[in-house]
């Protein structure tokens, strides 16, 4: 599905369906310690109810349903929903094609919703009433990012240039480490009751970190196949001079925490 958003990257049009086989291949690469993180807050635990937004290919229901959890998870995309299913084959999750704004459960369903990576496309006036409706009292709803650090890391630095010179409106880039901006409305009836931001060095080859970069919103979800192809002819050749290769990637993680009222 092609979406445009005038907040994200000049509301050039990207359609995440489009990058779902190297979605899947190169983007679940969050560490243990990400994801420790988010049971430390009491979410996703054994018989907890808990619904992932914007949930792609399933990666955080995937890695985290072996805690105990019982996952539901929804996208946008059908053509990522479709691979969510694929690769959880066997796994007791169940998905389903949806938009958070039209995202739709029965009233005190879930002890927890995740929006990983993609809680800035929401339109959050619409967003919040529905996830207060659905959240049990006392439910949790954790915002959360992982993000790599051009001004810290010299190949995330090269990588990301190289994006801006194929997708020059691509908002994606320049991140620092800041704690997660929660909006008046997501606040509203929601508490902000905790947050955090924390370094990690991320492993990757030159093969799983062109991927991951191909994967990215400025490639892969919006640009032409021939534009595509020389993007990564590009990259290769610059990961070969730049980069071991095996390497690491410098990047932050944030999470924030809003609670219903008991």
């Amino acid at each position: 599905m092609e979406i445009r958003n005038a907040k994200i990257d000049g509301g050039d049009a990207f359609d995440w369906g489009r990058t779902s086989a190297d979605y899947a291949r190169f983007r679940d690469i969050y560490p243990l310690e990400f994801y420790e993180h988010i049971l430390r807050r009491n979410c996703g635990t054994a018989g907890q109810r808990m619904l992932d937004l914007g949930t792609g290919t399933g990666v955080l229901p995937r890695n985290l349903v072996q805690f105990g959890g019982i996952w539901t998870g929804t996208d946008i995309s059908e053509n990522q929903i479709a691979k969510a299913r694929e690769l959880s084959a066997g796994m007791p999750i169940d998905y389903t094609v949806s938009s958070a704004e039209t995202v739709s459960f029965p009233d005190n369903t879930f002890d927890g919703i995740t929006a990983c990576q993609c809680y800035w496309y929401f339109d959050d006036a619409k967003v919040a009433p529905r996830l207060f409706r659905m959240l049990k009292p006392g439910g949790k709803l954790l915002l959360l990012c992982m993000a790599w650090l051009p001004f810290e890391d010299p190949v995330a630095c090269a990588s990301e240039q190289l994006v801006l010179r194929y997708s020059p409106n691509w908002s994606g880039a320049g991140e620092t480490l800041h704690p997660i901006p929660v909006s008046p409305d997501m606040q509203r009836q929601l508490r902000l009751t905790f947050h955090e931001e924390y370094l990690l060095d991320v492993p990757f080859t030159r093969e799983s970190w062109n991927g991951r970069m191909k994967a990215c919103r400025g490639i892969g979800a919006s640009l032409p196949p021939e534009q595509i192809a020389r993007w990564e002819q590009e990259h290769r050749k610059m990961l070969e001079e730049l980069a071991p290769e095996h390497f690491t990637v410098r990047h932050y993680a944030a999470l924030a925490e809003l609670q219903k009222p008991e």
